[in-house]
Protein backbone atom coordinates (compact mmCIF):
# COMPACT_ATOMS: atom_id res chain seq x y z
CA UNK A 1 0.00 0.00 0.00
CA UNK A 2 1.47 3.08 -0.93
CA UNK A 3 0.09 6.44 1.23
CA UNK A 4 0.41 9.54 0.53
CA UNK A 5 0.38 10.75 4.41
CA UNK A 6 2.38 9.64 7.27
CA UNK A 7 1.86 6.06 9.15
CA UNK A 8 -0.22 5.34 11.70
CA UNK A 9 3.52 4.49 13.74
CA UNK A 10 4.35 8.50 13.62
CA UNK A 11 4.11 9.82 16.86
CA UNK A 12 2.35 13.23 15.34
CA UNK A 13 -0.61 10.87 13.83
CA UNK A 14 -2.38 8.81 16.46
CA UNK A 15 -3.38 12.26 18.69
CA UNK A 16 -4.98 14.05 16.00
CA UNK A 17 -7.00 11.28 14.23
CA UNK A 18 -8.55 9.68 17.58
CA UNK A 19 -9.68 12.16 19.18
CA UNK A 20 -13.54 12.52 18.25
CA UNK A 21 -13.94 16.11 19.38
CA UNK A 22 -11.87 17.61 17.41
CA UNK A 23 -11.49 18.10 13.64
CA UNK A 24 -7.32 17.78 12.89
CA UNK A 25 -7.56 19.93 9.51
CA UNK A 26 -6.10 23.26 10.56
CA UNK A 27 -2.57 24.51 8.93
CA UNK A 28 -0.49 22.89 10.93
CA UNK A 29 -2.03 19.44 10.66
CA UNK A 30 0.31 17.11 9.50
CA UNK A 31 -2.43 14.31 8.71
CA UNK A 32 -4.32 16.68 5.67
CA UNK A 33 -3.91 17.86 2.77
CA UNK A 34 -5.42 21.61 1.46
CA UNK A 35 -6.56 22.31 -1.72
CA UNK A 36 -8.44 25.80 -3.09
CA UNK A 37 -12.34 25.45 -4.67
CA UNK A 38 -14.54 28.06 -6.42
CA UNK A 39 -17.93 27.39 -4.59
CA UNK A 40 -19.89 29.44 -7.37
CA UNK A 41 -19.45 31.53 -10.42
CA UNK A 42 -21.16 34.74 -10.21
CA UNK A 43 -19.98 35.78 -7.64
CA UNK A 44 -16.53 33.80 -7.64
CA UNK A 45 -16.46 32.60 -3.90
CA UNK A 46 -13.69 30.55 -2.83
CA UNK A 47 -13.02 28.40 -0.61
CA UNK A 48 -10.39 25.50 0.98
CA UNK A 49 -11.39 22.01 0.85
CA UNK A 50 -9.46 19.61 3.13
CA UNK A 51 -8.95 15.82 2.25
CA UNK A 52 -7.20 13.51 4.95
CA UNK A 53 -3.93 12.58 3.94
CA UNK A 54 -3.27 9.47 6.41
CA UNK A 55 -4.18 5.96 6.80
CA UNK A 56 -8.25 5.85 6.96
CA UNK A 57 -8.09 8.88 4.43
CA UNK A 58 -11.17 11.81 5.17
CA UNK A 59 -12.42 9.14 7.42
CA UNK A 60 -9.91 9.37 9.70
CA UNK A 61 -10.27 12.92 10.48
CA UNK A 62 -13.67 14.18 9.95
CA UNK A 63 -16.63 14.78 12.53
CA UNK A 64 -17.57 10.97 12.92
CA UNK A 65 -20.83 11.39 11.32
CA UNK A 66 -21.89 7.73 10.17
CA UNK A 67 -25.17 7.99 8.75
CA UNK A 68 -25.69 5.32 5.48
CA UNK A 69 -27.06 6.56 2.02
CA UNK A 70 -30.96 6.07 1.65
CA UNK A 71 -31.94 3.09 -0.05
CA UNK A 72 -33.73 5.19 -2.71
CA UNK A 73 -30.23 6.82 -3.63
CA UNK A 74 -29.10 3.24 -4.87
CA UNK A 75 -32.00 2.79 -6.55
CA UNK A 76 -31.51 6.17 -8.67
CA UNK A 77 -27.70 4.77 -8.94
CA UNK A 78 -29.16 1.98 -11.41
CA UNK A 79 -25.88 0.05 -11.84
CA UNK A 80 -26.15 -4.13 -11.31
CA UNK A 81 -25.16 -5.32 -7.98
CA UNK A 82 -25.41 -2.13 -6.14
CA UNK A 83 -29.06 -1.96 -5.25
CA UNK A 84 -29.98 -1.28 -1.72
CA UNK A 85 -30.97 -5.54 -0.89
CA UNK A 86 -26.67 -5.64 -2.54
CA UNK A 87 -25.36 -3.15 -0.43
CA UNK A 88 -27.07 -3.67 2.88
CA UNK A 89 -25.08 -6.80 4.08
CA UNK A 90 -21.99 -4.65 4.04
CA UNK A 91 -23.16 -1.97 5.86
CA UNK A 92 -24.01 -4.32 8.72
CA UNK A 93 -20.71 -6.17 8.25
CA UNK A 94 -18.39 -2.89 8.65
CA UNK A 95 -20.39 -2.12 12.13
CA UNK A 96 -21.26 -3.31 15.34
CA UNK A 97 -24.41 -0.58 16.50
CA UNK A 98 -24.35 -0.50 20.24
CA UNK A 99 -27.99 1.11 19.92
CA UNK A 100 -29.62 -1.18 18.00
CA UNK A 101 -29.76 -4.87 17.34
CA UNK A 102 -31.88 -5.54 14.66
CA UNK A 103 -32.03 -7.38 10.77
CA UNK A 104 -30.64 -3.67 9.80
CA UNK A 105 -27.91 -3.30 11.89
CA UNK A 106 -24.11 -5.38 12.41
CA UNK A 107 -23.02 -6.92 15.69
CA UNK A 108 -19.61 -7.89 14.64
CA UNK A 109 -18.05 -5.05 12.26
CA UNK A 110 -15.07 -3.59 13.95
CA UNK A 111 -16.49 -0.18 13.20
CA UNK A 112 -18.47 1.08 16.61
CA UNK A 113 -21.42 3.05 15.94
CA UNK A 114 -23.70 5.04 19.04
CA UNK A 115 -25.50 8.21 19.25
CA UNK A 116 -25.59 10.93 21.55
CA UNK A 117 -28.61 10.15 23.74
CA UNK A 118 -28.94 12.82 26.20
CA UNK A 119 -28.16 16.71 24.83
CA UNK A 120 -27.47 19.93 26.21
CA UNK A 121 -26.03 23.55 25.27
CA UNK A 122 -26.62 23.80 21.26
CA UNK A 123 -28.12 20.81 20.47
CA UNK A 124 -30.44 20.48 22.82
CA UNK A 125 -31.93 24.35 22.42
CA UNK A 126 -32.07 22.49 18.70
CA UNK A 127 -33.80 19.93 19.23
CA UNK A 128 -36.44 21.32 21.71
CA UNK A 129 -37.27 24.37 18.92
CA UNK A 130 -37.45 21.74 16.51
CA UNK A 131 -39.32 19.29 18.31
CA UNK A 132 -41.67 22.94 19.23
CA UNK A 133 -42.53 23.65 15.34
CA UNK A 134 -44.28 20.22 15.09
CA UNK A 135 -41.41 17.95 13.70
CA UNK A 136 -41.16 14.36 14.83
CA UNK A 137 -38.10 12.41 16.72
CA UNK A 138 -36.53 10.00 14.18
CA UNK A 139 -35.06 7.11 16.57
CA UNK A 140 -32.66 5.67 14.11
CA UNK A 141 -31.39 7.72 11.04
CA UNK A 142 -29.85 4.62 10.15
CA UNK A 143 -33.28 2.48 9.91
CA UNK A 144 -34.14 3.07 6.17
CA UNK A 145 -35.18 -0.13 5.12
CA UNK A 146 -36.65 -0.67 0.92
CA UNK A 147 -40.32 -1.39 2.34
CA UNK A 148 -40.13 1.23 5.13
CA UNK A 149 -38.62 5.34 4.24
CA UNK A 150 -38.35 7.73 7.09
CA UNK A 151 -40.06 10.44 7.64
CA UNK A 152 -38.89 13.88 8.25
CA UNK A 153 -37.86 14.90 11.40
CA UNK A 154 -35.43 15.37 13.90
CA UNK A 155 -32.78 12.44 14.59
CA UNK A 156 -29.14 11.70 17.16
CA UNK A 157 -26.60 11.30 14.05
CA UNK A 158 -25.31 8.07 14.37
CA UNK A 159 -21.42 8.54 15.34
CA UNK A 160 -18.62 6.58 14.68
CA UNK A 161 -16.82 7.76 18.06
CA UNK A 162 -16.99 5.57 21.02
CA UNK A 163 -15.59 7.29 24.44
CA UNK A 164 -14.67 10.16 22.34
CA UNK A 165 -12.61 7.98 20.37
CA UNK A 166 -12.83 8.73 16.59
CA UNK A 167 -12.39 4.79 14.88
CA UNK A 168 -12.75 4.94 10.97
CA UNK A 169 -12.15 2.64 8.02
CA UNK A 170 -8.30 2.82 8.07
CA UNK A 171 -8.31 2.23 12.17
CA UNK A 172 -10.59 -0.89 11.76
CA UNK A 173 -9.61 -2.12 9.13
CA UNK A 174 -6.04 -1.44 7.83
CA UNK A 175 -3.80 -0.33 11.17
CA UNK A 176 -4.69 -4.14 12.81
CA UNK A 177 -3.36 -5.89 9.24
CA UNK A 178 -0.20 -3.71 9.25
CA UNK A 179 1.68 -6.61 10.19
CA UNK A 180 0.68 -9.59 8.14
CA UNK A 181 3.61 -10.93 5.73
CA UNK A 182 1.76 -9.87 2.34
CA UNK A 183 1.07 -6.42 3.02
CA UNK A 184 4.03 -3.79 2.94
CA UNK A 185 3.01 -0.05 3.85
CA UNK A 186 5.03 2.74 2.00
CA UNK A 187 4.40 5.98 3.62
CA UNK A 188 5.08 9.33 3.31
CA UNK A 189 4.93 8.34 -0.62
CA UNK A 190 3.27 10.35 -3.36
CA UNK A 191 2.34 8.30 -7.01
CA UNK A 192 2.83 10.85 -9.93
CA UNK A 193 0.65 8.61 -12.13
CA UNK A 194 -0.51 4.71 -12.83
CA UNK A 195 1.87 3.41 -15.49
CA UNK A 196 -0.53 2.13 -18.20
CA UNK A 197 1.05 -0.18 -21.36
CA UNK A 198 -1.12 -2.13 -24.02
CA UNK A 199 -4.63 -0.83 -22.32
CA UNK A 200 -3.81 -2.15 -19.10
CA UNK A 201 -2.50 -0.65 -15.46
CA UNK A 202 1.20 -2.13 -14.94
CA UNK A 203 2.56 -0.51 -11.87
CA UNK A 204 2.49 2.75 -10.16
CA UNK A 205 5.30 5.94 -10.46
CA UNK A 206 6.20 7.67 -7.09
CA UNK A 207 7.35 11.00 -7.08
CA UNK A 208 10.95 10.12 -5.66
CA UNK A 209 11.35 7.97 -8.59
CA UNK A 210 10.43 4.54 -7.47
CA UNK A 211 8.45 2.74 -9.73
CA UNK A 212 6.11 -0.32 -8.13
CA UNK A 213 4.40 -3.22 -10.03
CA UNK A 214 1.38 -4.88 -9.46
CA UNK A 215 -1.14 -7.10 -11.56
CA UNK A 216 -3.87 -5.28 -9.66
CA UNK A 217 -4.07 -1.41 -8.98
CA UNK A 218 -6.92 0.28 -6.99
CA UNK A 219 -6.79 3.95 -6.59
CA UNK A 220 -8.29 4.58 -3.30
CA UNK A 221 -7.05 8.58 -2.97
CA UNK A 222 -10.34 10.12 -2.26
CA UNK A 223 -12.63 11.69 -4.72
CA UNK A 224 -10.26 14.92 -5.68
CA UNK A 225 -7.19 13.04 -5.23
CA UNK A 226 -8.03 9.99 -6.87
CA UNK A 227 -9.01 11.59 -10.14
CA UNK A 228 -6.32 14.03 -10.28
CA UNK A 229 -4.35 10.31 -10.33
CA UNK A 230 -6.33 9.38 -13.46
CA UNK A 231 -5.68 12.59 -15.36
CA UNK A 232 -2.58 12.48 -14.96
CA UNK A 233 -2.08 9.13 -16.00
CA UNK A 234 -3.63 9.76 -19.35
CA UNK A 235 -7.25 8.72 -18.37
CA UNK A 236 -9.74 11.69 -18.71
CA UNK A 237 -11.15 13.75 -21.72
CA UNK A 238 -9.32 14.34 -24.42
CA UNK A 239 -9.40 17.93 -24.45
CA UNK A 240 -7.98 18.58 -20.83
CA UNK A 241 -5.36 15.86 -21.32
CA UNK A 242 -3.96 17.49 -24.84
CA UNK A 243 -4.04 20.66 -23.27
CA UNK A 244 -1.42 19.57 -21.17
CA UNK A 245 0.61 17.20 -23.15
CA UNK A 246 -0.38 14.25 -21.67
CA UNK A 247 -1.23 10.81 -24.35
CA UNK A 248 -4.39 9.56 -23.87
CA UNK A 249 -4.75 6.01 -22.50
CA UNK A 250 -8.78 6.19 -21.98
CA UNK A 251 -10.78 8.89 -23.16
CA UNK A 252 -13.02 8.79 -20.35
CA UNK A 253 -15.01 11.36 -18.46
CA UNK A 254 -13.22 11.73 -15.06
CA UNK A 255 -13.80 15.39 -13.25
CA UNK A 256 -16.59 16.11 -15.75
CA UNK A 257 -19.94 16.25 -13.80
CA UNK A 258 -18.95 16.48 -9.57
CA UNK A 259 -21.09 16.63 -7.24
CA UNK A 260 -21.41 17.47 -3.28
CA UNK A 261 -23.60 19.23 -0.69
CA UNK A 262 -23.82 22.63 -0.66
CA UNK A 263 -24.26 24.22 2.30
CA UNK A 264 -25.32 27.84 3.97
CA UNK A 265 -24.06 28.67 7.59
CA UNK A 266 -25.81 30.83 9.77
CA UNK A 267 -23.81 31.99 13.18
CA UNK A 268 -25.97 31.38 16.42
CA UNK A 269 -25.43 33.46 19.40
CA UNK A 270 -25.86 30.32 21.23
CA UNK A 271 -23.38 29.29 24.18
CA UNK A 272 -20.14 26.85 22.39
CA UNK A 273 -20.54 22.99 23.98
CA UNK A 274 -17.40 22.04 24.31
CA UNK A 275 -15.43 18.55 24.17
CA UNK A 276 -18.38 17.19 22.36
CA UNK A 277 -18.36 15.92 18.64
CA UNK A 278 -19.01 18.58 16.04
CA UNK A 279 -22.34 17.36 15.48
CA UNK A 280 -24.87 15.27 17.34
CA UNK A 281 -28.28 15.77 15.46
CA UNK A 282 -29.48 16.69 12.24
CA UNK A 283 -33.03 17.35 11.02
CA UNK A 284 -34.24 16.44 7.45
CA UNK A 285 -37.05 18.08 5.81
CA UNK A 286 -39.11 16.26 3.24
CA UNK A 287 -37.80 18.84 0.35
CA UNK A 288 -34.32 17.63 1.17
CA UNK A 289 -32.72 19.82 3.50
CA UNK A 290 -30.84 19.19 6.28
CA UNK A 291 -30.56 21.44 9.01
CA UNK A 292 -27.33 20.97 11.61
CA UNK A 293 -26.56 22.61 15.06
CA UNK A 294 -22.37 22.21 15.26
CA UNK A 295 -21.38 22.31 18.48
CA UNK A 296 -19.01 25.21 18.55
CA UNK A 297 -17.69 27.52 15.57
CA UNK A 298 -15.04 26.31 13.16
CA UNK A 299 -11.82 27.80 15.07
CA UNK A 300 -13.07 25.71 18.34
CA UNK A 301 -13.81 22.75 17.00
CA UNK A 302 -9.98 22.72 15.11
CA UNK A 303 -8.04 24.27 17.64
CA UNK A 304 -9.78 23.75 21.29
CA UNK A 305 -12.58 26.65 22.74
CA UNK A 306 -9.50 29.13 23.58
CA UNK A 307 -8.85 29.73 20.42
CA UNK A 308 -11.19 32.47 19.44
CA UNK A 309 -13.60 33.51 21.86
CA UNK A 310 -15.97 35.59 19.83
CA UNK A 311 -16.35 32.77 17.41
CA UNK A 312 -19.96 31.32 17.53
CA UNK A 313 -21.71 27.94 16.97
CA UNK A 314 -23.54 27.84 13.55
CA UNK A 315 -26.33 26.12 12.12
CA UNK A 316 -25.47 24.13 8.61
CA UNK A 317 -28.42 24.21 6.11
CA UNK A 318 -27.16 21.73 3.37
CA UNK A 319 -29.11 20.63 0.31
CA UNK A 320 -28.89 16.74 0.02
CA UNK A 321 -29.97 16.26 -3.57
CA UNK A 322 -28.58 19.11 -5.25
CA UNK A 323 -28.83 19.30 -9.10
CA UNK A 324 -25.64 21.58 -9.82
CA UNK A 325 -22.48 19.71 -11.05
CA UNK A 326 -18.81 20.74 -10.98
CA UNK A 327 -15.69 20.00 -11.99
CA UNK A 328 -12.37 18.70 -11.62
CA UNK A 329 -9.49 19.65 -14.23
CA UNK A 330 -5.88 19.57 -14.13
CA UNK A 331 -4.30 22.43 -13.71
CA UNK A 332 -0.45 21.34 -15.23
CA UNK A 333 0.81 18.47 -15.95
CA UNK A 334 3.29 18.64 -12.54
CA UNK A 335 1.88 15.85 -9.91
CA UNK A 336 3.19 18.37 -7.36
CA UNK A 337 0.30 21.52 -8.87
CA UNK A 338 -3.03 21.05 -7.39
CA UNK A 339 -5.99 20.57 -10.18
CA UNK A 340 -8.52 23.42 -10.51
CA UNK A 341 -11.90 22.11 -8.66
CA UNK A 342 -15.30 24.15 -9.43
CA UNK A 343 -18.21 23.64 -7.34
CA UNK A 344 -20.33 25.54 -9.71
CA UNK A 345 -23.04 25.58 -6.67
CA UNK A 346 -25.14 28.53 -8.45
CA UNK A 347 -25.70 26.87 -11.59
CA UNK A 348 -28.63 25.80 -10.71
CA UNK A 349 -31.57 28.22 -9.90
CA UNK A 350 -33.79 25.98 -7.95
CA UNK A 351 -30.80 24.61 -5.69
CA UNK A 352 -29.77 28.71 -5.02
CA UNK A 353 -34.02 28.50 -3.84
CA UNK A 354 -33.80 25.55 -1.85
CA UNK A 355 -31.08 26.66 -0.17
CA UNK A 356 -32.46 30.34 0.63
CA UNK A 357 -35.63 28.36 1.70
CA UNK A 358 -33.67 26.34 3.88
CA UNK A 359 -32.12 29.00 5.23
CA UNK A 360 -35.26 30.88 6.38
CA UNK A 361 -36.43 27.83 7.72
CA UNK A 362 -33.40 27.26 9.90
CA UNK A 363 -33.49 31.06 11.17
CA UNK A 364 -37.60 30.74 11.54
CA UNK A 365 -36.94 27.82 13.73
CA UNK A 366 -34.31 29.56 16.48
CA UNK A 367 -34.98 33.19 16.16
CA UNK A 368 -37.40 33.73 18.56
CA UNK A 369 -34.90 32.67 21.22
CA UNK A 370 -31.60 33.62 19.78
CA UNK A 371 -29.84 35.79 17.52
CA UNK A 372 -29.02 34.61 14.43
CA UNK A 373 -26.42 35.87 12.05
CA UNK A 374 -26.69 36.55 7.82
CA UNK A 375 -26.21 33.11 5.67
CA UNK A 376 -22.81 32.64 3.76
CA UNK A 377 -22.30 29.99 1.08
CA UNK A 378 -19.75 27.35 2.56
CA UNK A 379 -19.77 23.47 1.63
CA UNK A 380 -19.70 20.34 3.21
CA UNK A 381 -16.94 18.82 1.84
CA UNK A 382 -18.50 15.68 0.39
CA UNK A 383 -17.13 16.25 -3.03
CA UNK A 384 -17.90 12.98 -5.00
CA UNK A 385 -18.76 11.16 -8.97
CA UNK A 386 -15.21 12.27 -10.55
CA UNK A 387 -15.01 8.34 -11.72
CA UNK A 388 -18.26 7.40 -11.50
CA UNK A 389 -19.72 3.68 -11.93
CA UNK A 390 -22.44 3.30 -15.06
CA UNK A 391 -24.05 0.51 -16.41
CA UNK A 392 -24.16 1.69 -19.81
CA UNK A 393 -20.20 2.36 -20.35
CA UNK A 394 -20.73 6.14 -20.12
CA UNK A 395 -19.01 6.72 -16.93
CA UNK A 396 -15.56 6.09 -15.74
CA UNK A 397 -16.20 2.59 -14.40
CA UNK A 398 -18.03 -0.64 -14.81
CA UNK A 399 -20.32 -1.84 -11.79
CA UNK A 400 -17.13 -3.69 -10.58
CA UNK A 401 -14.99 -0.56 -9.99
CA UNK A 402 -12.72 -0.74 -12.79
CA UNK A 403 -12.03 1.82 -15.16
CA UNK A 404 -13.62 1.07 -18.41
CA UNK A 405 -10.93 0.05 -21.31
CA UNK A 406 -7.77 -0.10 -18.60
CA UNK A 407 -7.41 -3.25 -17.64
CA UNK A 408 -6.27 -4.48 -14.11
CA UNK A 409 -6.86 -0.58 -12.44
CA UNK A 410 -10.04 -0.16 -10.57
CA UNK A 411 -11.38 3.14 -8.30
CA UNK A 412 -12.73 2.30 -5.00
CA UNK A 413 -13.79 5.62 -2.82
CA UNK A 414 -16.18 8.61 -3.12
CA UNK A 415 -14.99 9.20 -6.84
CA UNK A 416 -17.24 6.24 -8.02
CA UNK A 417 -20.59 7.42 -6.61
CA UNK A 418 -23.10 8.20 -9.91
CA UNK A 419 -24.59 10.88 -7.34
CA UNK A 420 -24.37 11.80 -3.93
CA UNK A 421 -26.23 10.20 -1.41
CA UNK A 422 -29.01 12.16 0.79
CA UNK A 423 -26.69 11.90 3.81
CA UNK A 424 -23.66 12.38 4.56
CA UNK A 425 -21.21 9.82 1.96
CA UNK A 426 -19.24 8.87 4.89
CA UNK A 427 -20.74 5.51 5.99
CA UNK A 428 -21.78 4.49 2.35
CA UNK A 429 -17.84 5.34 1.30
CA UNK A 430 -16.85 2.74 3.99
CA UNK A 431 -19.53 0.56 2.45
CA UNK A 432 -17.95 1.05 -0.94
CA UNK A 433 -14.53 -0.53 0.23
CA UNK A 434 -16.01 -3.39 2.02
CA UNK A 435 -18.47 -3.83 -1.17
CA UNK A 436 -15.73 -3.51 -3.66
CA UNK A 437 -13.31 -6.10 -2.05
CA UNK A 438 -15.54 -8.72 -3.46
CA UNK A 439 -15.08 -7.54 -7.14
CA UNK A 440 -11.61 -7.17 -6.76
CA UNK A 441 -10.38 -10.20 -5.02
CA UNK A 442 -12.27 -12.88 -7.71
Amino acid sequence: MVEAGPAPSDPRVAAQITDGVRLPIGAASSVVRHYGSTLTEDPPRRTEIIRGSVVGGSGAVNGGYFCRGLPTDFTAWAVPGWSWDDVLPHFRAIETDLDFATALHGSEGPIKVRRVREFDGCTAAFVDAVSAAGYGWIDDLNGSDADAALPPGVGAVPLNIDGGTRLGPGGAYLQPALDRPNLHLRADTRVRRVLVEHDAAVGVECVDGAILYADRIVLSAGAIGSAHLLLLSGIGPVGDLAAHGIAVAANLPVGTATVDHPEWVLPVAWTPTHDLPPLEAVLTTADGIEIRPYTAGFSALVHGPEHDPAELPHLGVALMRPHSRGRVRLASADPAVPPIIEHRYDTVAGDVDALRAGAELARELVSHAVKVGEASWSTSQHLAGTAPLSADGQGVLDPTCRVLGVERLWVVDGSIMPAITSRGPHATIAMIGHRAAEFIAT
